[in-house]
């Protein structure tokens, strides 16, 4: 072969071998750009993705607050089966959002032990976490009173929720579930101050002379807790505080919240039901001296009860003249009556909110006649539904407390703690009916138509007269300057917390 040929033939084999090298160059880029078309693309649909399903649980969140307004009315998408299935989900457990501390100088160790029954205990401990904030101190979780006639031996966590109540106040003021070490071996020596706060106080009261106590020995024991602080004349802030603490830091165990739902549900199922809190126990005709109705026997029982307490410092009590001036619980007779005459229907379900009823049966005639739907937590549930909390009764008081807020209906015989305080959150809820019965006019009135002076028809009338204006609805707290325990109780109508009727709307 010539030169030339030789030479035009490695020409063209290098020609080839570049064209060769750059194809598959080109071809690496074409990949490397389709590679990363395809990487880009999947970003978009993963950070779309996201966005979507963000937006989506935003919406759903916006859902739970003003869903009437703004899902319920939307045709769904979803069926029954999807429905439960978002609803179980929603049920798990969420993190909660907890509030920030407050940080503030620490003005010593406030220790309190309440007294009495459980309303007039969870009263006390709204006012002690208020009267604590005020003074900047640490507060230590409440003791509760277990040499009571009750005789309960249940702890603050045995009935309310300790670390909902610690974490939940946070942001108002610190509260531990017991003393720091060192002060705790002080406290076991005796090297603190303790003594009962007096009644019905203003915070001024707390600010000039219970702190000054506070910061010299730096652990104050306050003994008595029951009314410690005034129902008026108390800043804004410190009635809102009061209620904050009742309505959302104070909440029961998860056990007896459950147990309350079910019991709620159980009557639900069947209908409308009313609250009947029918304080016609030993311990209240034994204190209060209260026997209409009852035989010799039985009086004479009630006395021997009355003096074995010495706390009690009433001993010699005219039982009758103590009913007609309305001071005493109606009996189940005079509570069938009255419900009649104010036209409840019969066949309601009736749920008992109390401990055993004094007299049995026998008593309880007249009431079940009248209205043969008479329940009780007891007829509700099994027996080992309730083992936890049996000869416990603050317990028990607490599930009749959680079923009384959610009835359609709330009808005290007395006006206790309970009844009282009951009512208060019944008004915070949106003033649901509660019928505040006037014992006064009722005995009255009763023993007037036992006695034949008046018609059915004429004695209906005038029940339902008189207590058309004592359903509950929303009014301002009747205030009697130094007659703290005639006027209207704080907790039985806190105002101040409230929407009424004649103001504009606010957030509260």
């Amino acid at each position: 072969m010539c030169k030339t040929d030789k030479f035009l033939y490695h020409r063209k084999l290098w020609e080839m071998k570049v064209r060769l090298l750059g194809e598959t160059k080109v071809e690496k880029l074409r990949n490397s750009f389709v590679s990363r078309s395809r990487m880009s693309l999947w970003m978009i649909r993963a950070v779309t993705i996201l966005l979507l399903w963000s937006c989506f649980v935003h919406l759903m969140a916006l859902g739970e607050m003003w869903g009437p307004r703004l899902f319920k009315g939307w045709p769904s998408c979803f069926s029954q089966h999807d429905l439960s299935t978002v609803e179980e989900m929603g049920s798990l457990p969420a993190k909660i959002s907890l509030p920030p501390k407050r940080v503030y100088q620490n003005n010593g160790y406030l220790m309190v032990s309440c007294n009495g029954g459980l309303n007039q205990m969870r009263a006390a401990i709204c006012d002690m976490v208020t009267v604590a904030r005020f003074m900047n101190v640490t507060l230590i979780v409440p003791e509760l009173d277990k040499t009571s006639f009750w005789n309960d031996p249940s702890e603050f966590k045995d009935i309310f929720d300790v670390d909902h109540f610690i974490t939940s106040l946070r942001d108002e003021v610190r509260i531990l579930k017991e003393l720091p070490p060192r002060l705790k071996k002080r406290v076991e020596l005796g090297m603190h101050h303790e003594m009962p706060p007096i009644s019905w106080s203003n915070m001024s009261y707390y600010q000039n002379q219970i702190l000054p106590l506070v910061k010299k020995h730096k652990v104050l024991h306050l003994n008595k807790t029951d009314s410690r602080l005034a129902n008026n004349g108390l800043p804004v802030e410190v009635q809102k505080l009061r209620c904050r603490v009742n309505f959302n830091g104070l909440k029961f165990t998860p056990q007896i919240e459950e147990l309350g739902r079910r019991v709620v549900n159980i009557l639900r199922e069947k209908g409308p039901f009313l609250v009947l809190h029918l304080r016609y126990e030993m311990d209240m005709l034994a204190f209060s001296g209260c026997s209409h109705g009852c035989n010799p026997e039985e009086e004479e029982e009630l006395t021997r009860m009355r003096y074995a307490y010495p706390w009690w410092k009433e001993k010699v009590i005219n039982s009758e003249v103590k009913r007609k001036e309305g001071l005493c619980p109606l009996t189940p007779e005079e509570t069938a009556l009255t419900l009649t005459a104010l036209g409840i229907d019969r066949n309601v379900q009736l749920y008992i909110a109390a401990g055993e009823i004094y007299g049995g049966e026998r008593r309880m005639k007249a009431l079940t006649d009248a209205f043969p739907n008479v329940v009780r937590k007891e007829t509700l549930l099994d027996s080992s539904d309730l083992d936890f909390c049996r000869n416990h009764s603050s317990q028990m008081a607490a599930l009749d407390y959680l079923v009384a807020v959610e009835s359609d209906i709330f009808v005290p015989t007395n006006d206790g703690n309970m009844a009282r305080v009951v009512e208060g959150h019944r008004r915070f809820l949106g003033f649901k009916k509660t019928i505040q019965l006037n014992r006064k006019f009722l005995v009255k009135l009763i023993d007037e138509y036992t006695e034949g002076l008046l018609t059915w028809d004429v004695f209906s009338s005038m029940v339902k007269a008189f207590h058309s204006t004592r359903m509950g609805s929303p009014k301002r707290r009747l205030v009697i300057p130094n007659k703290p325990k005639e006027e209207d109780y704080f907790y039985a109508n806190p105002q101040e917390c409230l929407q009424l009727l004649d103001e504009p709307l606010r957030v509260i």
